[in-house]
C-alpha cells in the first residue's frame, strides 16, 4: 500500500468518542424493549429496575456492602458537585489537577464555594502531581483517570490507610475498566455513558461509611439546592440509595444501563471488562511504538490510561509549526477520517494539547482499533503531503 492509498479494511464500528462512548458490541434498540415507559418511576416496576441497577453495580464493581450507591441527576458532573457542595468545608482541601476536569473541580471549590483553606496541586498534561505531597489529614479531591490527558493514578497505594479527611474520586472514565481501591475511597462518582457505553443524563454516587458520617455530622455554611440534598433532619436520606431518586430519571436510560450491566456479567464481569480495555490499549501501544509520527501524551506507561488514549503528533516537520498550525493539522487529520466514516470524534479535548484522543474502553473491539491504525497512518500521510 502506498502512503496515499486508502486502506481496504474499515473498522466495523467507527465510534471512538470519549463520551458518550460506543455502545456495547451487538447493541440494538431492541435491547430496550423491556423499558418501563409511561409509568411512574416510583411505581413498583420503576423502583425495582432502579434497585436492580444499584445491586448489579455493586456486584460487578465489587463495591463493599457497607457503601451506599445512588442514582443521581446530571451525569458524573452532578454526582461530583453533590459531593463537593455537601461534604467540603469541614477540613482543609487538597485538589489534584492534571487535566481539564480536575481543573474544573478546582475552579468550583475555589471560586464558587470560596473555601479558604485549599491547596491546588497541578501537573502538566501527560504527567501527575507529586502524590507524596498530598496531606490526608485534609479532604482530597481527584480524578482517578484523567479523560482529557490520558493519565491515571497507578493504584491506590499513595492514599494513606489512616487518613483523617475524605477522598473524593471522580472515576467516570475508570469505573468498569480499572481497579478502584475501595478501601481508600470515600466518594466515587461516574456516569453511565463512559466505559459501559450507556445513555447519558444520570450519574452514580457511591459513599463510604466515613462519607455518610460526614454528611450526618456536618452542615455546610452555604445554601444547598434541593437537587444536592442528601440528608434530612441530620440523617442520610436512605431512599436515594435504594432507587428512590431525587428527581425523575429516564427509565429508557435506566434500561440501557441495565442492558450494559447484564452484558458485563455475561462476558465475565469486571475482570473481562478490564482485560478488553487493556487489550485495546495494547493495540495502540504496539502501533505507536513502530510509528514515528505519533506518541502518547502520557510517556510513563504506569500512569497511561487504558480508556481515554491521548496521542500527540511528534513528526519533526509538524512539530516545527507554530501552535495554531499544529492544531489545524491535527483537526484536518481528524476531519479526513470523519469524512471517510472510519473514525468519529477522535480529536483532542479542546483544553488539551492538540492531537488525538481515541476511546479504548471495554465496548470497543480490538479489531476495530487495529483497522483504525492503518487509517490513521493514511490520513497523516495525506495531510503531510498537503503541507
Amino acid at each position: 500500500m502506498s502512503d496515499m492509498t486508502a486502506p481496504a479494511k474499515r473498522p466495523n464500528n467507527p465510534h471512538f468518542s470519549s463520551g458518550p462512548c460506543s455502545k456495547r458490541p451487538g447493541w440494538s434498540l431492541d435491547s430496550l424493549k423491556d423499558a418501563s415507559l409511561g409509568r411512574s418511576h416510583r411505581a413498583k416496576i420503576g423502583k425495582t429496575k432502579l434497585k436492580d441497577a444499584i445491586d448489579k453495580t455493586r456486584e460487578i464493581l465489587g463495591v463493599p456492602d457497607d457503601y451506599r450507591i445512588g442514582v443521581v441527576p446530571a451525569s458524573d458532573t452532578g454526582a461530583v458537585e453533590m459531593a463537593l457542595w455537601s461534604l467540603l468545608g469541614a477540613r482543609g482541601t487538597d485538589i489534584l489537577v492534571w487535566e481539564s476536569f480536575g481543573a474544573g473541580w478546582a475552579t468550583d471549590v475555589v471560586k464558587q464555594l470560596k473555601l479558604d483553606d485549599v491547596r491546588v496541586m497541578e501537573a502538566d498534561y501527560g504527567t501527575l502531581p507529586d502524590l507524596s505531597k498530598v496531606d490526608f489529614s485534609r479532604d482530597v479531591v481527584f480524578t482517578w483517570n484523567g479523560t482529557t490527558s490520558g493519565v491515571r493514578v497507578p493504584n491506590g497505594d499513595w492514599i494513606a490507610d489512616d487518613r483523617e479527611g475524605l477522598t473524593i474520586c471522580d472515576a467516570t472514565s475508570a469505573a468498569f475498566a480499572q481497579d478502584l481501591a475501595w478501601d481508600k475511597l470515600d466518594v466515587v462518582t461516574y456516569s453511565w455513558q463512559k466505559v459501559l457505553g450507556g445513555e447519558a443524563a444520570h450519574g452514580m454516587l457511591i459513599l463510604s461509611p466515613r462519607a455518610v458520617e460526614r454528611l450526618e455530622s456536618y452542615t455546610p455554611a452555604w445554601p444547598m439546592p434541593k437537587i444536592f440534598r442528601m440528608t434530612k433532619g441530620g440523617k442520610l436520606i436512605e431512599g436515594i440509595f435504594k432507587g428512590e431518586t431525587i428527581n425523575t430519571p429516564s427509565m429508557l436510560c435506566v434500561e440501557d444501563y441495565l442492558d450494559a450491566l447484564n452484558w458485563s456479567k455475561e462476558i465475565g464481569g469486571l475482570k473481562a471488562l478490564r482485560a478488553r480495555a487493556d487489550a485495546n490499549l495494547a493495540v495502540l501501544e504496539a502501533w505507536a511504538e513502530k510509528t514515528s509520527w505519533v506518541d502518547f501524551l502520557a510517556k510513563d506507561k504506569a500512569i497511561r490510561s487504558n480508556t481515554s488514549v491521548c496521542l500527540t503528533i511528534v513528526d519533526a516537520e509538524v512539530a516545527a509549526l507554530d501552535e495554531a498550525a499544529q492544531a489545524a493539522f491535527a483537526k484536518a487529520l481528524v476531519a479526513r477520517l470523519d469524512k471517510e466514516g472510519v473514525a468519529f470524534d477522535i480529536g483532542a479535548y479542546r483544553d488539551a494539547p492538540s492531537g488525538l484522543r481515541i476511546w479504548a474502553g471495554a465496548t470497543v473491539e480490538a479489531s476495530d482499533l487495529e483497522a483504525l491504525t492503518e487509517w490513521l497512518d493514511w490520513a497523516f500521510a495525506c495531510e503531510k503531503a498537503a503541507l
